[in-house]
């Protein structure tokens, strides 16, 4: 069983303003190793559009699948 890269851990959610950044930090993740686990979610706070993705390690992925 493999771990996350530098001590990161298994499930992330992250979170951001929706853009570019936001967008970089997802395709960093996925690089890493990390899956997409559901689908993103937005909202609006009132000033600006804040978006939501979970991920899950790959070993953990596959134990939810199961």
């Amino acid at each position: 069983m493999s771990a996350p890269p530098d001590g990161l851990p298994h499930y992330r959610l992250l979170t951001g303003r929706d853009d570019a950044q936001f967008c970089l930090r997802v395709s960093e993740a996925l690089r890493q190793g990390y899956q997409l686990y559901g689908s993103p979610a937005v909202t609006f706070n009132g000033e600006y559009v804040v978006a939501a993705q979970a991920l899950l390690w790959p070993d953990d992925a596959a134990a939810v699948a199961r």
